[in-house]
């Protein structure tokens, strides 16, 4: 009872408060010491006398460009969000509830050092103070952000582990209506949803033209999740790069000396315990080797907006020592337990940005917080680097950790962690080069990768990809890498998957052919074209517009068939081999159909269904074929564009547009004068009334960068805005 009378206590925080006058003349005086300099595109260079007044700029910068973004990633992390979108988002609130709270954010604030309670300060006060200056701004929920709200992050990362565990089965479990949720499970009659993660490529000086390291930073990310920023202060800070909305450090970036990408992680660092449970009397314990230990229970009241009122539901949830319950699997509870460290992931988040080498950059990772990343690494002193993953448990290698394991067993309990260099990793391998694309960091330097027999299973379990194997080839392709020519290999447009796909459809068509001679007219110049294709991408190939939409339909009907655990590779395989001769024609077939009904031919270029279009700025954007939009070449990461590219159809389209993929992405080399460029999809600004609120979409579309300005003579010369904030 005292958590739930605690939560209303601090939810009251977060409601309307007025802003006293002590508040807002500590603002004003911060305000003086915080400079704002927009540049051409809009993207904010933040200087401040302090580590802390560059913070206060930063955030108040980054709600002049998207408060709406700021806020939700703050009401989702205050497991808030039905209150503002509705029931429908309960179990996600619940979820977010069962593994971090207010009560352990503001603990872990209270425990923080002085140096890191000033930026927490600081970024509370940006926002506030950007909140009393911009009265016409109405918040949705948070009328006033607390210093505390960055502890709500379990491992530095937005969204992170958490947002990992399954929404069904904790659905499932606490539904009083014992209902079944199906949100999570793929909708067979769409196209397959564009996958997450991101491209690191790290050049060593024996591959470069210019005989500095260079880094290729490539987050796939929802578009404009991650805007593009600049932060400095005369306290040694100068970092540049994207970050996430509403948080206080550059999370894929550079600064003078190094730069760091991170790519999603596929390394097991989440467990799953099968719990015996046993009810005595009204008491409910776990088995736990001889022994039974009492389950704990704490009660969770959550509000909703029924759309007329605010509502509440009260959930009675489970814990044992390994985490909280989250399913049931026969008459077993299962609970997860994962990394938890908000403390140690913001400062280990913070504090790489004022890294100066590999070795000063490796003692940050020593704090062993960010579990849901790998890191490609590059230094001005030549030096590049992997590592994959951070946060590594040690287990007992007896036990199959893919799967729940036995929670009535102490043999599975973690026994501490792994360092830093018993995790796969690689320092300036012979090759030169480094790559990670979300795949197996057994191919990363070619045949320089790490030995995947030297390490335990659950270190790596991820698969092989087809950006993956490209990545391979583009770098061993090159041995005097210039910025340019990174940039050409991150946007090389070869499509691997196809390679195995088109020559099996080549094969089914001859085969139908000799019992089908109607369908195979009528399919004769499609085919035609798709034989001669190269399996590149462009805006004016009809090819690959077949490819891409005959795929897409065969991976529709192939998918629910598929064995459980099958990869993108294996998907492909599958595709190819064991789908029917008249399924991969009958495919191809209900394409061409398609696009007569659609557009009158089926002969259409990619650029003509492939579009960027951007029309109002809000998280939910929406699409319409009758406005403006750009022809993009690139395609889904699904089939192994490095330039990612996810784009679908939405309600009242027939054209697909894109959505995820290459957000902010920039390459950099690190000499004694930094070089390097960048380009955002879209613009940095979410109004579109702004004039960088798509300033940059015809560059992203056509793969053309921008000159980064890093250096503040630079940023000068090319300033249209001076200021302080709130003036």
């Amino acid at each position: 009872m005292k958590e739930i009378i605690l939560l209303f206590l601090i939810s009251g925080t977060l409601a309307a408060q007025p802003f006293t006058k002590v508040e807002i003349a500590r603002w004003q005086k911060q305000a003086t010491q915080v400079t704002i300099i927009r540049d051409q595109w809009g993207i904010p260079h933040v200087y401040g006398k302090t580590d802390a007044d560059a913070v206060f700029g930063f955030l108040y910068a980054q709600c002049e460009d998207d408060f709406e973004r700021v806020e939700l990633n703050y009401i989702i992390a205050v497991a808030r969000l039905a209150e503002v979108e509705g029931e429908s988002k309960l179990y996600e609130d619940l979820r977010m509830r069962l593994f971090s709270d207010t009560t352990q954010a503001i603990t872990n604030f209270n425990q923080s050092p002085a140096w890191l309670k000033k930026l927490c300060y600081a970024f509370a006060d940006g926002v506030n103070y950007y909140l009393h200056t911009h009265p016409q701004t109405k918040p949705k929920l948070l009328q006033r952000f607390q210093p505390w709200m960055p502890f709500l992050f379990t491992e530095g990362s937005i969204g992170g582990d958490i947002s990992n565990i399954s929404l069904s089965k904790i659905t499932n479990f606490y539904s009083s209506e014992n209902i079944i949720r199906k949100a999570e499970e793929e909708d067979f009659n769409r196209p397959k949803s564009e996958p997450g993660g991101s491209n690191g490529f790290a050049i060593a000086p024996t591959k470069s033209a210019s005989g500095n390291a260079l880094l290729l930073i490539n987050p796939h990310t929802s578009f404009y999740f991650r805007p593009e920023v600049h932060m400095v202060s005369e306290q040694g800070l100068n970092a540049y790069g994207a970050v996430t909305w509403g948080q206080f450090f550059i999370y894929q970036g550079f600064n003078e000396n190094c730069g760091w990408m991170h790519t999603t992680s596929g390394a097991d660092v989440i467990d799953e315990y099968k719990e015996t449970i046993i009810k005595r009397n009204d008491s409910l314990f776990y088995q736990y080797g001889n022994i039974l230990k009492p389950v704990i229970s704490k009660k969770i009241k959550l509000a909703y907006n029924d759309g007329t009122a605010l509502r509440h539901r009260e959930f009675e949830v489970y814990y044992t020592h390994h985490g909280p319950v989250i399913a049931k699997q026969g008459e077993q509870w299962i609970t997860t337990k994962m990394l938890n460290e908000p403390l140690k992931a913001l400062t280990q988040s913070y504090m790489r940005t004022k890294s100066k080498d590999l070795s000063s950059y490796e003692k940050t990772m020593e704090l062993k917080a960010n579990s849901s990343n790998n890191t490609v690494f590059a230094d001005v002193k030549g030096n590049i680097a992997y590592w994959h993953g951070d946060f590594m448990p040690k287990r007992d290698q007896q036990f199959n950790w893919s799967a729940p394991v036995d929670g009535s067993n102490p043999k599975t309990e973690w026994s501490g962690l792994h360092s830093i260099q018993e995790i796969v990793h690689v320092y300036n391998p012979a090759n030169g080069w480094i790559q990670n694309c979300n795949a197996t960091p057994f191919t990363v330097s070619g045949e320089n990768s790490p030995d995947k027999n030297k390490y335990p299973v659950y270190m790596a379990p991820d698969p092989q990809n087809a950006r993956g194997i490209q990545a391979e080839r583009v770098l061993r392709r090159e041995n005097s890498f210039t910025l340019d020519k990174l940039i050409a290999a991150a946007y090389d447009p070869h499509l691997v998957a196809f390679e195995e796909l088109i020559p099996a459809l080549l094969i089914s068509y001859e085969q139908v052919s000799k019992l089908d001679h109607t369908m195979i007219s009528r399919l004769e110049e499609p085919m035609s074209l798709l034989k001669k294709w190269d399996m590149k991408y462009s805006t004016s190939s009809v090819a690959t517009t077949l490819a891409i939409y005959w795929a897409q339909e065969l991976s529709k009907q192939v998918r629910p068939k598929l064995p459980a655990g099958t990869d993108d590779l294996g998907t492909f395989s599958y595709m190819a081999n064991k789908a029917t001769h008249e399924q991969k024609v009958k495919a191809l077939e209900i394409v061409i159909n398609e696009l007569e009904k659609d557009f009158g031919s089926w002969k259409i270029a990619w650029g003509e269904v492939n579009r960027f279009q951007r029309l109002t700025g809000k998280v939910s954007e929406t699409f319409d074929d009758t406005k403006p939009s750009l022809a993009i070449p690139f395609a889904s990461a699904y089939w192994g564009s490095l330039a990612a590219y996810g784009s679908q159809k939405f309600s009242g389209t027939k054209k697909m547009y894109g959505y995820r993929g290459n957000s902010f992405v920039a390459v950099v080399e690190f000499g004694k004068v930094l070089k390097a460029k960048s380009i955002l999809a879209g613009g940095v600004n979410n109004n579109p009334s702004s004039p960088h609120f798509r300033d940059q979409a015809e560059r992203y579309s056509k793969g053309e960068f921008k000159d980064v300005l890093f250096y503040k003579r630079d940023v000068v010369k090319n300033a249209t805005r001076t200021y302080n904030p709130g003036k």
